[in-house]
């Protein structure tokens, strides 16, 4: 197949994002298979921090991660919390974040990302993102609580000045049963 599904397309925004010795973000940890991907990207030169408010999330990547990679930094917070938990000496360094938006798969389905906090956590990755860094969100839609926080994403980063940032979705258009999809907001290059 030509077209890359979501995941595999992600992926590859984050590979051409990120360098060894990167600082990134996981945003919503889950079962840890992002932080893990990222900390592989970045090396043992690099830093991650990854957040989630559920106990479960923390202990999956913790399992999933090992001893293996003590520069990743497991946060049992909300993303929109993560200035709070960042170093000072990372403002304005992070090369790329990902969010996959939704629940935590088999874990709790009451229990999902809200607009409001991801985009409180975007605003603050825009800050702490260097120029050239990308944010990446793979907005999962097919439950109640993500069809109204697919709106919510969807006009905030249509608001999102052009100069500043460059904003593109990536979606199929002819599949019914709400297939993921995925949007990437560049910070611009300074000129």
């Amino acid at each position: 197949m030509i077209l890359k599904r979501m995941l595999p397309f992600s992926k590859e925004l984050l590979e051409r994002a990120c360098q060894k010795g990167d600082i990134v973000i996981d945003a919503t940890m889950g079962n840890g298979h992002d932080t893990r991907y990222l900390a592989d990207l970045v090396g043992k030169d690099g830093q991650v921090f990854a957040f989630d408010v559920q106990k479960e999330a923390i202990e999956q990547t913790s399992n999933r991660l090992g001893e293996q990679y003590p520069y990743v930094h497991l946060i049992h917070d909300g993303h929109e919390k993560m200035a709070a938990h960042l170093p000072a000496d990372a403002y304005g360094q992070i090369s790329a974040a990902v969010f996959n938006l939704g629940y935590l798969p088999g874990g709790d389905k009451t229990v999902t990302t809200q607009a409001h906090t991801t985009i409180e956590a975007i605003k603050q990755l825009l800050d702490w993102l260097k120029p050239g860094g990308l944010i990446v969100l793979v907005i999962y839609h097919g439950h109640p609580e993500g069809k109204k926080e697919k709106e919510v994403l969807l006009d905030y980063c249509r608001s999102l000045h052009h100069e500043e940032v460059q904003v593109l979705s990536y979606q199929y258009m002819n599949i019914h049963n709400d297939p993921p999809f995925v949007v990437a907001i560049e910070k611009k290059l300074k000129s």
